[in-house]
């Protein structure tokens, strides 16, 4: 018979090889959309600047309406087909990409993608309940290593395959693979809670706004919250003017395409040793100073790199922000896991990815405001500030009194790790 630390170490390593399929196979997708769209008829220059950008965003918007509701649904039908079925979603929609006429289905589907709920999330929330109270650091730092490891390997596959065997077929290849890691973990994750407990649990699950309430008057909670999406504000705003500032550095768009994927994979390769160290940390030390230094990390080397005058003095900024950033989001997730009750942990870290999401959309939306009226280095610089702006949250949570609402619950109860490191 199979130990409890045995069977936590299997559903580990299952999460963590579907996290990095699902990763890997939405990367794919995201350095080859333009082209992509030039073949599905989006062949003018602006037309298909904005047919990529309201798909590469299209995901973002249903996963923000649905996160608390697959989160919801696990507590009370089980983690471990929201997994499954969160891999099932992406395999389906990317499949379906790879069939996609025009740009109107691809969106379509882009939509479909979001709204089958995300792979992270679920992940997180069965490692969450499933990993010791004392290892659930490390735990996190480690899924976060098979983010980043998919999303260093996702551009590579997608580069290599795609001039070989063209689009579709590496849309159906990803989507393939994607529906097998979803078959494994039917087959191989098992439950961490038994499904008698469930049953006992349905009639008094927290209504949603009660969870949110839950979220916003713990003062720790706000406060993690709002850093992290200040945190995915800055990253993904980042992405939109990252390209613009290498061109000038290096002076031919050829040349320049290639060290944009040389610092990103420096990036993901500092983000892959990073995860699992800043994890370590979060099971000895309190995670608030470890995500203040981290985000100060990140500000500062984003700040830095408008500096540079040649391209080489990026790779140490950008490995440093990698290794930096692998700690936030992580933190973020490890957070909400300790301070909410096990009845209710797939509901608010759904309703945690939603605010996380919203960070992702915020981050694209400023870039684009600031990118029309600041040049590329200021735009750079307003990014580097909203990962300081984290710091400082996660350190000096807003103040203001969030009414909960009378549901007769109490709010939830510190783990053992919240008390220990009580700040």
């Amino acid at each position: 018979m199979m130990t409890p630390e045995a069977r936590w170490r299997r559903n580990f390593w299952m999460l963590w090889f579907g996290q990095f399929v699902a990763i890997a196979g939405l990367t794919v997708v995201v350095p080859l959309l333009p082209f992509y769209m030039e073949m599905l008829g989006a062949t003018d220059p602006v037309e298909n600047r904005w047919w990529t950008g309201i798909c590469l965003a299209a995901p973002a918007l249903t996963l923000f309406l649905v996160s608390p509701v697959w989160g919801r649904i696990g507590d009370k039908w089980g983690r471990k087909w929201m997994v499954v079925r969160a891999l099932l979603g992406l395999s389906a929609s990317i499949g379906l990409m790879g069939w996609a006429q025009t740009p109107v289905h691809f969106l379509l589907f882009r939509l479909l993608q979001g709204a089958c709920g995300g792979v992270v999330d679920a992940a997180a929330a069965f490692a969450g309940s499933d990993a010791p109270a004392g290892k659930r650091g490390r735990v996190f730092g480690n899924l976060q290593s098979a983010t980043a490891a998919g999303s260093l390997a996702g551009p590579l596959i997608g580069g290599v395959l795609a001039d070989g065997w063209g689009y579709r077929p590496l849309f159906w290849l990803m989507g393939g693979l994607t529906a097998l890691s979803a078959l494994l973990a039917a087959a191989v994750l098992v439950e961490p809670r038994p499904s008698e407990q469930r049953e006992k649990q349905r009639g008094t699950e927290t209504p949603m706004r009660q969870v949110f309430g839950r979220l916003m008057s713990d003062v720790p909670l706000r406060g993690i919250l709002l850093a992290g999406v200040c945190a995915q504000a800055g990253v993904f705003g980042l992405v939109a003017v990252f390209a613009p500032l290498v061109r000038d550095l290096a002076g031919s768009p050829h040349y320049a395409a290639t060290w944009v994927g040389v610092l990103q994979a420096v990036t993901w390769g500092g983000t892959i040793l990073g995860a699992p160290w800043w994890g370590r940390r979060n099971d000895r030390s309190p995670l608030e100073n470890n995500f203040f230094w981290a985000a100060v990390g990140c500000g500062v080397s984003v700040l830095l790199q408008v500096i540079p005058q040649q391209l080489l003095w990026l790779i140490p900024l950008r490995f440093i922000q990698g290794f930096c950033f692998s700690a936030l989001l992580q933190s973020v997730f490890l957070k909400v896991t300790r301070r909410t009750p096990a009845s209710d942990r797939g509901a608010s870290i759904g309703m945690t990815n939603s605010f996380l999401v919203f960070g992702q959309v915020l981050g694209s939306f400023l870039a684009a405001v600031a990118g029309g009226a600041l040049s590329v280095e200021w735009t750079c610089i307003v990014m580097g500030l909203l990962f300081l702006a984290g710091a400082w949250l996660v350190k000096h949570p807003p103040a203001f009194r969030w009414r909960l609402p009378e549901t007769g619950l109490s709010l939830a109860s510190r783990s053992p790790a919240d008390v220990r490191y009580k700040r």
